[in-house]
């Protein structure tokens, strides 16, 4: 039937009319933000907290009971090797006291001149054999003795300067005891005070006991150290510290200067310790120990820090944003772009670093993927990226 032309114009009319209001109603594109696939270099990390601390400090202690004199050092004061950091006064003696005392130094007294005696015993034993060793070698030589016969006087010699050195080292140990005998008791007949050196040169990092009063025997007084020797601990679960490896780089990072800090890792401590998260859960936890490739002074003990320690790097990886990826049915996947729509596709992935993923199927230097896709992105949706 052939239409009239009214007709055809209403067609046509209508037609345009349906295509408008398909236009109208149709959803716009989704907007989402996108990244591309490259390839680069690929660095696998592990993050953990951690803190400085000097790599060989001295907790200066009481040696005795007694009067602690107040401490006239101040954090950050130097010292050196030898040097008084602490007086200490010892209480007088009672008289029970006083007899047990004197009754110590008396046994010392004693055992070094059995000590003595031992030792000069030995070294009459010891000038025999000596000449001895010396007449049979000068017969050795000449073949009047027999090797067996020198080398039976030889071993004697030996035996005995090998007594006398033993015997020499308890007559000294005994002399020691004994002087450290007598001494509690002059320091408490004379109220003379101990003098509490430090054992090696440095800073003083703290003053545990600032003010005067009484203390026990082994108290903590003065911490010292060199604060230019600064290493760094980070603790990490032992799940993840199994991973790391003595040499591996750190990047120490957050600790308050300008630059990071470099550094490798020393040694990863044998046992694990159990601390409380904030959480409240227990966690079994690993030291790892991290020397600095260079200090900074304005990093002291004790400071808190960041440690970024490399697991492994490569160059020239194929890598995509770890935000565009996420488990589906078959494993991960990510949504490429593809003709102005997201399209599904599933990626084999290799290692896994902070930012990006090594990828090892699945997609192609260039492509781009819609980075932190949401819950309403489906497979095929017009979208629009940023």
């Amino acid at each position: 039937m052939k239409l009239s032309k009214t007709q055809r114009i209403s067609i046509i009319a209508a037609a345009v009319a349906a295509a408008m209001l398909f236009l109208v109603l149709m959803p716009s594109p989704m907007q989402v933000d996108s990244g591309v696939v490259s390839k680069g270099a690929l660095q696998v990390t592990l993050d953990g907290e951690g803190v400085s601390r000097v790599r060989d400090s001295y907790t200066v202690a009481s040696p005795v009971n007694g009067r602690l004199q107040r401490i006239s050092l101040e954090e950050g004061d130097r010292v050196v090797s030898g040097q008084v950091v602490a007086r200490i006064t010892p209480p007088p003696l009672n008289s029970r006291e006083y007899e047990s005392a004197e009754a110590r130094a008396k046994s010392a007294e004693a055992l070094l001149e059995a000590a003595n005696a031992e030792q000069r015993r030995v070294k009459l034993d010891l000038d025999r054999a000596a000449r001895k060793h010396s007449r049979y070698r000068n017969l050795y030589a000449k073949g009047a003795v027999s090797s067996e016969t020198y080398e039976e006087v030889k071993t004697a010699w030996e035996v005995l300067a090998r007594q006398y050195q033993a015997a020499s080292l308890n007559a000294e140990s005994a002399r020691y005891e004994r002087d450290a005998a007598r001494s509690v008791i002059d320091r408490a007949v004379e109220g003379r005070p101990f003098d509490v050196m430090a054992p090696d040169s440095g800073k003083v990092l703290r003053v545990i006991e600032k003010s005067e009063r009484v203390v026990a025997a082994g108290t903590p007084l003065v911490e010292i150290g060199d604060p230019r020797d600064i290493e760094v601990v980070v603790d990490l679960l032992s799940s993840e510290a199994v991973k790391v490896e003595p040499g591996m780089a750190v990047a120490v990072e957050e600790w308050g200067g300008g630059a990071d800090l470099e550094g490798v890792v020393r040694t990863v401590e044998p046992a694990a310790f159990t601390k409380i998260s904030a959480l409240g859960i227990e966690e079994k936890r690993v030291n790892i120990v991290v020397d600095l490739s260079e200090t900074n002074p304005a990093l002291g003990d004790n400071y808190r820090v960041q440690a970024r320690i490399v697991l492994w790097e490569g160059e020239n990886i194929l890598k995509v944003p770890v935000s565009a990826i996420f488990r589906g049915e078959d494993g991960w996947m990510v949504f490429a772009l593809d003709e102005g729509r997201a399209v599904m596709r599933n990626v084999q992935l290799g290692r896994r670093g902070t930012y990006y993923a090594e990828v090892l199927e699945g997609l192609t230097e260039g492509d781009r993927v819609v980075v932190h896709p949401t819950n309403d992105l489906d497979d095929g949706m017009r979208v629009k990226a940023n």
